[in-house]
């Protein structure tokens, strides 16, 4: 997906909504359980009743490696589910380097067709560029994260700047904001306008929206680019929204509760 094709979704759905895929069977509905396939059947549902609303989905790939071949098919079959318009991450915060980095940007961003991976910069350039060597595919890079161990090493200071800055300056260099965005934690808010003023026309995966208690103003607010350059994402609050047999519909009320806000907020970003 093209990030004007992005945009499009954006201004199409008031919306820059995305839906995490973090799927715990022992958090789902017990009536799922009859299922051949619970996981998949959960995730079929909650697309189904949110794929309206929000732009893009986010599966955790850990909560499908699990299980093995298995966990994998069930990630596959999920992601086709999602409508080809629909932004797709695949949340794999993978690291390497050389040969190997290639293998994973074939593996996610061309055989099970996600339109963009998670990335954990480390290890540096040779490590994110196989990725964005893929056409109209994109790599989300950590910049900087919600965790609480973040302090440890995202805010020392090298060449006066705290580090998770030096690593977004540099990972810039590496692609455009056509084909990279930086993961950018949503209780995070108060630093989201000093890292707009070096960083303006990226997007931003937003994580911590809702359960984790990030506040969609705030971040709008001082996160927001003339593009909107924004795609937060929410898990919880949406998917176990309820554990009983109205959880999609539940699902889809919070998901419209979210892009209403955001409708709002869009409107005023002009």
């Amino acid at each position: 997906m093209t990030r004007k094709q992005l945009i499009q979704q954006i201004k199409k759905k008031k919306s820059y909504l995305c839906v995490g895929l973090d799927t715990d069977i022992s958090k789902i509905p017990q009536h799922l359980l009859k299922y051949k396939n619970p996981i998949l059947e959960f995730n079929k549902q909650i697309i189904d009743a949110t794929h309206d609303i929000c732009v893009a989905y986010k599966p955790n790939i850990a909560f499908y490696e699990m299980y093995g071949a298995k966990g994998w098919e069930t990630l596959e079959k999920t992601v086709n589910h999602i409508p080809e318009t629909i932004f797709k991450i695949a949340d794999a915060k993978r690291g390497d380097i050389g040969n190997t980095s290639n293998m994973y940007a074939k593996a996610f961003l061309e055989n099970m067709n996600f339109d963009s991976i998670t990335i954990a910069p480390y290890m540096g350039e040779d490590s994110i560029k196989p990725f964005l060597e893929i056409k109209n595919k994109w790599v989300i890079i950590l910049g900087l994260t919600s965790n609480k161990g973040a302090q440890d090493f995202q805010f020392l200071k090298t060449n006066k700047k705290p580090l998770f800055q030096n690593v977004i300056e540099k990972c810039m260099q590496y692609g455009t904001s056509e084909n990279t965005m930086f993961v950018i934690g949503a209780t995070k808010e108060e630093y989201f306008e000093d890292i707009r003023k070096f960083c303006p026309d990226h997007f931003f995966l937003v994580p911590g929206v809702g359960a984790q208690g990030g506040d969609l103003q705030k971040l709008s607010k001082f996160g927001m680019n003339k593009d909107c350059g924004l795609l937060v994402n929410a898990t919880r609050s949406i998917i176990y929204a309820s554990n009983g047999k109205d959880f999609a519909e539940k699902a889809r009320e919070e998901a419209i509760r979210m892009q209403k806000e955001m409708s709002i907020l869009l409107k005023n970003n002009k």
